[in-house]
């Protein structure tokens, strides 16, 4: 039986790291996947693991294992070093002993494999077959977009939240920012649960902020690059300050799913639209500073905009694009 073993950082997981470890699998019975991680990288540890954990999952020759590591002991070094592979070859045979041979793209395998007494495999040493590195991909991840792994890319996605008071164009805004940006969106959730604003309880509070957080969670999965969300659980919180003088308490889970990068809040400048549902203008106008105070006393920053439905798109566009860069 023929154990190997592939050894990274897997920051983040990509396709290179995916096609060692399949062309690894052609030669061995069972192959360890290990993870190496310090304390102060840009992704944690625990997250890699989950990444390489979910991806191969389903496939019983390849077992993950991961090791925190003091850098001060076991350097760490781009370039292949006789006296850095040394050290981690007496830390690799105590820690996986029974290794017959490790497969890298790297020059620094020989000397491991030397070390450890075992036989080294090289793949793709000129990375032609996927010609990226981990640290171009943390650079600049939406160019090379198309290299991360399916696990990892929600960590890249940049959130952009739509907020403000009703009536103001936050669905088809968020709507046509997704169609324009080619990516998927959240809808607000509230609607679906209740009918009137006025006829809102806490408990339905309760209910959207718990189904609005599920579909942001399922759509950042799905995402490209981007994702647009019509509202977040600070509005919700603060419609039951102004609807009930209630604090509305949630689960952690909750608050972490409500996590952006860009707030945008529509001012209430623009035609006020009475559908039945909604508050009198004069309440939407109150409310509106409700919800600017609210967001303010929580230490969010927003970017306010304003006009007409068609300055309101182009001002969200450019907004984006200047804060994100290049997409591609």
């Amino acid at each position: 039986m023929k154990n190997g073993l592939v050894v990274g950082k897997f920051m983040p997981l990509h396709k290179g790291h995916l096609a060692l470890i399949e062309f690894a699998l052609n030669y061995c019975d069972l192959l360890t996947v290990l993870l190496c991680y310090t304390h102060n990288e840009p992704i944690a540890g625990n997250l890699r693991k989950q990444w390489l954990d979910q991806t191969f999952q389903r496939n019983e020759k390849v077992v993950v294992k991961a090791i925190e590591y003091d850098d001060l002991v076991l350097p760490n070094t781009s370039e292949s070093s006789r006296t850095v592979s040394k050290k981690w070859a007496n830390a690799l045979k105590k820690l996986l002993p029974g290794i017959d041979i490790v497969f890298t793209s790297e020059p620094y395998g020989e000397y491991l494999a030397e070390y450890m007494g075992i036989q080294h495999y090289f793949f793709d040493k000129r990375r032609s077959i996927v010609p990226v590195s981990a640290s171009e991909i943390r650079a600049r991840p939406f160019k090379y977009w198309e290299f991360i792994s399916d696990a990892a890319r929600p960590w890249f996605i940049k959130t952009i939240c739509i907020v403000g008071t009703e009536s103001t164009g936050k669905s088809t805004l968020t709507e046509k920012l997704a169609v324009h940006f080619e990516t998927v969106y959240v809808k607000e959730m509230a609607r679906d649960i209740v009918e009137t604003t006025d006829t809102c309880t806490y408990e339905n509070l309760l209910q959207i902020a718990e189904t609005h957080a599920n579909a942001i969670n399922e759509k950042r999965v799905v995402a490209n690059k981007l994702l647009f969300v019509d509202t977040d659980i600070n509005i919700t919180r603060s419609y039951s300050e102004f609807l009930f003088k209630s604090e509305l308490r949630v689960e952690k889970w909750i608050t972490e799913a409500n996590r952006f990068d860009l707030y945008l809040f529509l001012e209430p400048d623009c035609e006020y639209i009475q559908d039945g549902t909604r508050l009198s203008a004069e309440e939407r106008n109150r409310l509106s500073e409700h919800h600017r105070k609210f967001f303010r006393r929580q230490g969010i920053s927003t970017v306010s905009i304003d006009g007409n439905w068609q300055n309101r798109f182009d001002s969200a566009c450019k907004i984006v694009k200047d804060i994100f860069g290049p997409l591609s």
